[in-house]
This record gives structure tokens, sequence and C-alpha cells, in this order.
């Protein structure tokens, strides 16, 4: 039986080194390959439709690396501060396609259990898509990925309380009460708050203050102690570990694994990398390069051909609600980028580069819309065969879409193009940099401080 797991595994990172040397030749991310290459090889027959278990855990472990990659690019100070202007990304950018899925599925079907989960499903934002494919354009660390990144786990955390509630609901059994959905709140913050206790008082060596300096053992060796064991040579190890660790604790509280695992990536900062005794002993840089070759070259991959083969098509039914997913893609396109676009602009205060990437950016739909779908179809049965259909079909056409849109935008947002008037600012204005560094102006240009809070960028009009 092992033959048939490495034969499936074996196919699978053939395709990858495929999709990969497309990718080159069509300058498109090689995430949008990876979807096509699983959903065909799927229904080609080469790839069975529910992967084996040892397939499928090779796929879980490769969303946690990517979401742990990530994490480790990204600065804690950078991610605080977009979590403080991306609150109504993420309300809006929710609010916005859940109703308007809520309103053409019970248009469609005229069933409330199934506009329901139509509009749940359509509601998270597929995080991982969106930030590999800013990745593969050079993005990852821009202010518009950071904004995306903290709004969409507002978001998935709003969507884990709703598929609590909501679910019972449209399956017709009791409703959920307080109790309950203080329950799951209480969750969320203990997650946050042994988030907040690892990174802050258990991984920073030399604690200076807190109850931990009482602590001898944990006050003289931290996390960087663990990441120099044997000069240095069990980094890779220890980082899995807490990885892994933070992982297991989302999932545990009712988080998806890629959630704790972006979150131990972030609490991972570069110093602690560098020998206290040895300080041009830095073993960062060798340790990021290892993650990075298993998160975007071998493992992580295999997520998203796994994904791609969850779209089994049975053709008759999929052409008879072709037009419904067309549809609802169109009209979940236009909501989405609008509202998080809009929110980004006027609540968060990023300039209109930004705040249309971040729009574009949350089109993306994966891991929790799959999961409610398989929770309404499969555990219960609140989705009918052409909902289902009809989901699978509008996730892929979005999936799809956030590659092409984040390429297709790019010009404009690192100002080789000119905005429209309308929007008042300069196309000389390089809004990549990631939240707290400094913006370069033109040459012999004052850089005033404007009033809408986009310090470092000059605006007209």
């Amino acid at each position: 039986m092992h033959h048939v797991y490495l034969l499936h595994l074996l196919i699978i990172w053939i395709a990858v080194g495929i999709a990969g040397r497309i990718a080159d030749r069509t300058r498109l991310t090689p995430v949008l390959w990876y979807l096509f290459a699983g959903a065909l090889l799927t229904n080609l027959g080469w790839l069975p439709s529910e992967p084996l278990p040892f397939v499928k855990g090779v796929a879980e472990l490769g969303i946690i690396l990517i979401m742990f990659a990530l994490g480790f690019e990204e600065t804690t100070e950078n991610f605080i501060s977009a979590m403080k202007r991306s609150w109504g990304v993420a309300f809006f950018g929710a609010v916005a396609p859940f109703f308007t899925a809520y309103w053409l599925a019970l248009a469609f079907w005229d069933d409330q259990g199934i506009a329901l989960m139509c509009g749940l499903a359509m509601t998270a934002t597929a995080v991982s898509l969106t930030m590999v494919s800013l990745r593969s354009e050079g993005l990852s660390r821009s202010r518009a990925a950071t904004g995306i990144m903290s709004a969409a786990v507002l978001d998935d955390i709003a969507s884990l309380a709703l598929v609590a509630v909501l679910v019972p609901m449209a399956a017709g059994n009791a409703a959920t009460g307080p109790a309950d959905i203080a329950w799951i709140m209480g969750k969320v913050v203990l997650f946050f708050v042994i988030v907040v206790i690892v990174t802050s008082w258990i991984f920073p060596p030399d604690i200076k203050s807190g109850i931990i300096r009482y602590v001898p053992w944990l006050r003289d060796v931290g996390i960087s102690h663990l990441l120099q064991m044997s000069g240095g040579t069990q980094v890779t190890l220890v980082m899995m570990l807490v990885a892994v660790s933070l992982a297991l604790l989302g999932e545990l509280l009712g988080f998806h694994p890629a959630v704790g695992a972006y979150f131990a990536g972030l609490a991972l900062r570069e110093e602690y990398f560098v020998a206290k005794r040895v300080p041009d002993h830095n073993t960062y840089e060798r340790a990021r390069h290892i993650i990075d070759d298993m998160a975007f070259s071998w493992v992580g991959p295999v997520f998203f051909v796994v994904l791609g083969g969850s779209l089994l098509f049975d053709w008759s039914l999929v052409l008879s609600v072709s037009w419904m997913a067309v549809g609802l893609f169109l009209a979940l396109f236009v909501a989405q980028v609008l509202s998080a676009g809009l929110a980004a602009r006027f609540t968060g205060g990023f300039t209109w580069r930004e705040s249309v990437m971040i729009g574009l950016g949350m089109l993306g739909r994966a891991e929790l819309a799959f999961v409610v779908m398989g929770i309404a179809y499969l555990q219960y049965p609140i989705l009918n065969d052409a909902a289902f259909y009809t989901l699978m079909l509008t996730a892929a056409l979005l999936n799809i879409a956030v590659p092409l849109s984040i390429r297709w935008w790019k010009p404009w947002y690192e100002g080789r193009r000119p905005l429209p008037a309308w929007m008042g600012e300069r196309r000389d204005i390089d809004p990549s940099p990631a939240l707290g560094e400094a913006v370069p102006a033109t040459p012999g240009e004052e850089v005033p401080v404007s009033d809408d809070g986009d310090s470092g960028r000059p605006s007209e009009g």
C-alpha cells in the first residue's frame, strides 16, 4: 500500500514542477497552476477525489509551512499596526459578500438554510492564496499585504463564530444559546492571551519585567538559546516545533491550524537567531532559506494541488448551474472589491493604490469556504447538489481571479501607471514598503505628512 502513497506524491510533485515551469513562461503565480493541476489530475482519474491520508497529511503540513513562512517574513509591529487599521476592512469586507451571496442564493433556490450557508461560505478570505500570490509579485511585505492578512485573520475569527451559530440554525437544530456563543468568544480570547504570553514572556531571553523575571530558568533561557543549540544545527527543528505547537493550539481552540502557524512565524524575531556569545553567528538567513524552500517549492504546493483536486465535476450539473456561478462570482467580485477597498481607504487610511489591492486581495475563498461547504453538504443535509456545485465553481473563479487581478493592478500599485485624477495620488509614489518604513520621495522633493494618516505620501488635489 505504501507504493500507492508514494506514487500519488510523485504525481503531485511532477505536476508541481510542470506548473512552476508554466508559471515562469506565463509570468503568472504558480498557485493558479497548482490549483489547475489538481483539478485536472483528479478529473482525469490520475488522483483520487479523496486524497489518501498520507497525501492529506503532507498537504496539511504544507499550509502550516506556508503560513509560518509568511508570518516569519513579517514583523510583529507591522502586523499590530495593520490590525488597528484593518477593522473596517474586516467588517465591511465580510458583511458585503455575506449578504450578496445570501440574497442571490435566496433568489436562486428560495431556501433560508441554503442562503445562510452560501453567505457563510463566501465570507472568509483565503489568505494563504492571496499571500502567496503577493509574494510571487514581490509584495508580501507591503502595507497592503499586512492589511489583508490582519483583516483576513479578523474575518476568520468572525467566520468561526458564525459557523458555530448559523450551522445549527440552518440545519433546523436547536438555536445556539448565549452560553455557547460566550464559550466560542472565550476560546478566541484565550488563544490570543496564550500567544501574547508565549511571545512576550517566554520567547524573549533576559526577561527584565513581569512575573517571569522571578522564575530563574525562564528568566535566563529564551527561544534564542534553543535556536542556538548544537551550534545552530537544529534551528529548523526548533522552528517547526514552534510552528506545529501553535498550529495545534489554534486547532484545539477552533481556529484553522494555519492561523496558529502564522502567529508562530510572526513571533520569531531576527534577533533571536543571533548567538549571544558569538554575535557574528547568525542563523536567520539560513533558517529562512530552508523554511521558504519547504513552504514554496515542494511541501507547500501539495496543499494547493490537493485543494484543486476537490473540484470533481459532474459536467451535466456543472453546465446547468454555470450561469448561477458566473452571476454569483461577478456580484461577489464587485461587492468584495468595493466594500474592502472603500473601507481600507476611509476607515484604515490606506492610499487608493493600497485600497484597491486590498479589495482584490480579499477575493480568494479556500480553507474556511470548503470547510463550510463540507459541513453543509456532507455532514448536514443543508446544501443541495446545485447549490454545492455553484459554490464550488464560484470559489474556483474567485481563486483564479486573485493572482490575475493582483498582477493586473501591480503597475498602478507600484506607481508605474497613473491613477485616475479623482483618486488624487501621484504616480511617482511607491506604496510598497511595509508599515513603519520610510517612503522615498521623488529626488529633490519634500515629503509632507498628509491629513489622512498616510505619513510619507504626498497627495495632490
